[in-house]
């Protein structure tokens, strides 16, 4: 692909160059050496070319969206770049302002059903007790707090509380749902939730009224450094990929607060717990994780985990991470991917980290949820953010142009969709190759109609 002054965020159904085809093309080892060079070394670098090609396992995407996320699909690049992406504040979605809410409100898990937006949250008053909020909305931009007459608050039942538990335990202090995808569910438990210290399971059928299920051994209680073990906001969804729910959690190692995940293939019987691994970013403190598959590309996995700077007086951001298997993670930038900001409000320890779970709210707009304000009874609140559709990261060119070329691919598809944006003078082209980088006849760069815009779903046409 030959771009310029552009970024490009992903590719569907067909995807780009070096494209797995039975096809030889002879006569084109001139492309592989250079006129200087020696005999034997022009022997050599088409050996190197040619066997480097078959030595190339081809990966079958199906018809299934490409993200670019990170360098399992790249071959090679030359004057792109991978980029990450920030997500723009908009307005404000929840003030903490009942009686029942307070600064230290947290903890917010949010998704899209059918056709209402629903939220849950850590309520916490002044008082220290805590409890779990509700809201839903419409349009993932407008929220309400339903009465629900469930708890009694200060001798009133007008509220969306909908669990109190145990204070020993601490059951709402990370109280955080999921709506069980597993196809085999029980229909009086298809909302599940964690929360505790131990965690707690707790399951319902409508995500209202709640019931306990008992304790969840996600880690030996042997294999914990301290009792603050599970302190954060622990995660738990069925994965459809891997037929099994996982288990993502805080764990301390050394004095370091870190992730850890198990599975399960019944919510009951979990594996031993290791550690994530983060292959490309030094030790810092991850106070949370937000780990969730990418609905629109559910073989990668997303993670947003609040980094806590504890020698800065507990000055947070978060971070954005990526996955191919759940395990192994990668941080396309060691940038925050949500700065504090110029509110030294937010400048505050805990601020400023997501919800669990982001939204749909346009056709071109993901829309998740930031923690401000966290500590200050008076201003706390919730302030919804906007990325572009598959727009965390992207691969850049400058002004001056760029290429990369994808690994081998098999797919399944008639037509190749790109997710670009450029400049008024920038522009993209793509080139179909085989399996030797030879381009393929009606399919070369010469071919390819320059595209120049801003569109989401751009068909590539030659």
């Amino acid at each position: 692909m030959s771009c310029e002054d552009v970024a490009i965020t992903n590719v569907d159904w067909a995807t780009m160059n070096g494209i797995f085809l039975p096809r030889q093309r002879k006569g084109k080892a001139a492309r592989f050496w250079k006129e200087w060079m020696t005999p034997l070394e022009k022997v050599t670098a088409v050996k190197n070319e040619v066997v480097g090609w078959f030595q190339k396992t081809p990966i079958t995407i199906g018809t299934r969206l490409q993200l670019f996320t990170d360098d399992e699909l790249i071959d090679r690049i030359n004057g792109a770049t991978l980029t990450m992406h920030h997500p723009e504040p908009r307005e404000l979605a929840l003030e903490f302002d009942q009686p029942w809410e307070a600064g230290v409100s947290y903890y917010v898990t949010v998704w899209k059903e059918n056709d209402t937006y629903r939220m849950f949250y850590r309520s916490s008053p002044d008082d220290d007790s805590e409890m779990t909020g509700y809201a839903e909305s419409p349009d993932g931009i407008h929220w309400k707090r339903p009465s629900l007459g469930l708890y009694s608050f200060r001798g009133s039942s007008e509220n969306n509380i909908v669990w109190v538990g145990e204070s020993e335990s601490r059951e709402s202090h990370n109280f955080s749902p999921f709506l069980d995808a597993n196809p085999l569910v029980n229909s009086q438990e298809r909302y599940k939730a964690i929360g505790g210290m131990p965690p707690v399971a707790f399951s319902s059928y409508d995500g209202i009224h709640w019931k306990k299920m008992g304790p969840v051994a996600l880690m030996k209680e042997e294999d914990m450094e301290n009792l603050m073990t599970f302190d954060s906001q622990n995660i738990v969804f069925w994965d459809n990929l891997r037929k099994e729910y996982m288990a993502y959690f805080r764990v301390w190692i050394g004095g370091v607060r870190s992730i850890a995940h198990t599975s399960s293939k019944d919510f009951i019987t979990w594996e031993p717990s290791e550690l994530i691994k983060i292959e490309n970013a030094p030790i810092e403190q991850l106070y949370t994780n937000n780990v969730i598959p990418y609905f629109r590309s559910p073989e990668i996995y997303f993670s947003f985990p609040m980094r806590y700077v504890q020698h800065r007086e507990g000055a947070s951001d978060t971070l954005f991470m990526t996955s191919r298997d759940g395990i192994h993670f990668r941080r396309p930038s060691l940038d925050a991917f949500i700065r504090p900001g110029r509110d030294m409000e937010n400048w505050s320890d805990h601020s400023n980290g997501t919800s669990w779970g982001f939204v749909p709210t346009a056709d071109d707009e993901l829309s998740l949820y930031v923690v401000k304000h966290y500590t200050q009874n008076s201003s706390a609140h919730l302030r919804r953010f906007t990325i572009r559709t598959d727009g965390f990261t992207s691969m850049r060119a400058p002004y001056e142009g760029g290429e990369f070329v994808t690994k081998p691919l098999v797919f399944s598809g008639s037509q190749l969709v790109i997710n670009a944006a450029t400049s008024a003078a920038g522009s993209v082209q793509v080139e179909i190759q085989d399996i030797y980088g030879q381009p393929i006849q009606k399919y070369t760069l010469e071919d390819s109609q320059p595209f120049y815009g801003d569109e989401i779903e751009r068909v590539v046409t030659w």
